[in-house]
């Protein structure tokens, strides 16, 4: 399962919002959501995400093995 645990404290970090998101790195409301949802997003929302908050993928995403 992917987790997007690390994104949220990034942008913590980083004194990110959701608005900054939607705002500043041009990603929409509805993916906003997805991402709080623990949804799947594009490669592309990812490469935004890396790009706007000027950290790696893995400041972003986590893999939890469910086993």
């Amino acid at each position: 399962m992917i987790s997007y645990a690390p994104l949220w404290k990034t942008m913590k970090e980083k004194g990110a919002t959701t608005y900054t998101l939607r705002n500043k790195a041009h990603i929409s409301g509805a993916t906003v959501q997805r991402l709080q949802r623990g949804e799947s997003v594009s490669t592309n929302t990812l490469d935004s995400l890396c790009r706007h908050l000027q950290c790696q993928i893995e400041d972003i995403v986590v893999f939890i093995d469910e086993k």
